[in-house]
């Protein structure tokens, strides 16, 4: 995964926001680089990181997949075809993505918001607060707060999330036992790229 941002998508509403979503659904998008992970291994994890049988009791909460071309239907469909002929009944919606509007800034990172003294780090490099959103570091370190991602990726990238020595240790001890082993599936395992995509 290269960066993420969240956002309102799949409502014909103009211009939503939190408090005036109409009818757009709560997502986030993915950039990612097709080289590092596919389409359908992003997929799999979507998949797995939801309950696609449970129902929404609202637009604004319903699980989607919005697609950005013809090929990310056929995949994402066929995924959901799958699962059907597994036996599970798929709620999850699977539509074009026709627009994507960015969600409120205080809503991005918002893990990484939540933990001041490293926003505090990745200012220096991104004072900018679009450019700190599109971040790839700022993408990796709200995930990692969160307790996502696996802990080999962890080791190999904590030296270039933009850290000084003081906040990788502290980084360390807030995700000690958190990370995924490598057999686990994790939200944050994407690779490094840069490629678009929804979901």
């Amino acid at each position: 995964m290269i960066r993420t941002r969240v956002g309102y998508a799949g409502g014909t509403t103009k211009n939503p926001t939190y408090k005036a979503i109409g009818d757009h659904t709560e997502s986030f998008q993915v950039d990612f680089d097709p080289a590092q992970i596919t389409y359908g291994k992003l997929l799999e994890i979507f998949w797995k990181a939801h309950d696609p049988a449970t129902g929404s009791y609202s637009v604004q909460y319903r699980a989607a997949v919005f697609t950005m071309n013809d090929a990310q239907k056929s995949a994402a469909e066929a995924s959901k075809a799958k699962l059907e002929k597994d036996g599970a009944k798929v709620k999850t919606a699977v539509e074009p993505l026709r627009e994507f509007t960015w969600a409120e800034d205080y809503h991005q990172k918002y893990t990484l918001r939540n933990n001041s003294s490293f926003l505090k780090q990745l200012r220096k490099y991104y004072p900018v607060e679009r450019d700190l959103e599109n971040s790839t570091a700022a993408a990796r370190l709200n995930a990692y707060l969160a307790g996502d991602g696996k802990a080999s990726l962890f080791e190999k990238e904590i030296g270039q999330l933009g850290l000084d020595e003081e906040h990788q240790k502290l980084l360390r001890e807030k995700v000690k036992g958190r990370l995924k082993g490598d057999d686990e599936v994790a939200p944050a395992e994407c690779g490094e790229g840069s490629d678009e995509g929804a979901e």
